[in-house]
């Protein structure tokens, strides 16, 4: 990547003392493998909206059709303050140039999802803290994650995966907007939509293909959107599998007989979840690399984040 991959990260996941006990929640994963290709923008907003540390614990509670912050003890109402941090905020996160944002699970700030809210005294998981729902608002093609979610390996692959994606993106609106680009673009991304939207993605064709009907602006603003829309959508086994056909199919004639078979029992191995993703393409990449298929050379969903994240190995 020409460009550092900048994301958000809850202060207390990097180590620092912010929490209301005067401690943190440092995640090793984060900053110790994630850390080797982001960088981090760290994010405090209890400490950075001016509350102690350490401070009293708070919670969101019900109020009619909005959510309050209240001190959980002193009920003393933080909303406002809260509130006015996150349009300050928003408004400053937009010079960073994020491309994801990882936050603290089960906070009444930064809580993403399942965020305990109060009605009536009584606490249902249907919350979300205030910052956390000021930046997705503010930037709704953004990936966010909890860290929490982060153990699942599957949700761990989609997050990561969009963050890249996203700057590859980005990295393209860099190099200025032209019909060329996008349909290059187009192209080598081609196999990784389908994986995740065979819809959106002839959706995204048509566009293309009619792309000089519409101002560059306008054309660039609809294909950001199918794309990260795309991507939000799982990729799962039956899609995966439906490309890995596909990919295979480039080597009807040049695959020995052994060969094709090999590829075909890898395959139906992931398919019936006895091999994770990344060994049928190992193995595509093998033979990509040893017959020269220059357009699949050039798919991304080939190798869509570095090797050394261990993405694509679970079953």
């Amino acid at each position: 990547m020409p460009t550092p991959i900048k994301i958000g990260v809850s202060s207390c996941l990097l180590g620092e003392k912010v929490r209301y006990d005067g401690g943190h929640k440092h995640d090793r994963y984060i900053t110790d493998t994630l850390g080797r290709f982001f960088e981090f923008v760290s994010v405090c907003p209890e400490a950075e909206c001016g509350m102690p540390i350490p401070r009293e614990a708070m919670r969101l509670e019900a109020d009619g059709g909005k959510v309050r912050l209240v001190t959980s003890r002193s009920r003393v109402d933080k909303t406002e303050q809260m509130l006015d941090f996150c349009r300050r905020k928003v408004l400053e996160l937009e010079s960073e140039d994020l491309c994801g944002f990882i936050f603290k699970k089960d906070s009444p700030s930064s809580g993403l999802f399942n965020v305990k809210l109060y009605r009536r005294g009584m606490p249902t998981k249907a919350g979300r803290g205030l910052f956390a729902d000021a930046v997705t608002k503010h930037f709704p093609l953004l990936p966010v994650e909890e860290e929490g979610r982060l153990h699942d390996m599957g949700l761990r692959e989609h997050f990561i995966e969009r963050v890249f994606a996203f700057r590859r993106w980005k990295d393209l609106l860099l190099g200025g907007k032209s019909l060329g680009r996008l349909v290059a673009f187009h192209a080598d991304h081609k196999l990784l939509i389908m994986a995740h939207s065979p819809e959106i993605y002839r959706e995204m064709g048509t566009l293309v293909a009619h792309g000089r009907e519409l101002g560059c602006d306008d054309l660039f603003a609809c294909y950001q959107e199918l794309f990260m829309k795309a991507l939000s959508l799982h990729a799962t086994v039956r899609k995966n599998t439906n490309v890995l056909q596909h990919i295979a199919g480039y080597f009807k004639k040049q695959l020995t007989r052994e060969e094709k078979a090999e590829l075909q029992e890898v395959i139906g191995e992931y398919h019936r979840h006895l091999v994770p993703l990344i060994v049928p393409v190992t193995l595509l990449r093998h033979y990509v690399k040893k017959y020269g298929q220059e357009y699949l050379l050039k798919q991304v969903y080939l190798s869509p984040t570095p090797l050394e994240l261990m993405l694509r190995n679970h079953v």
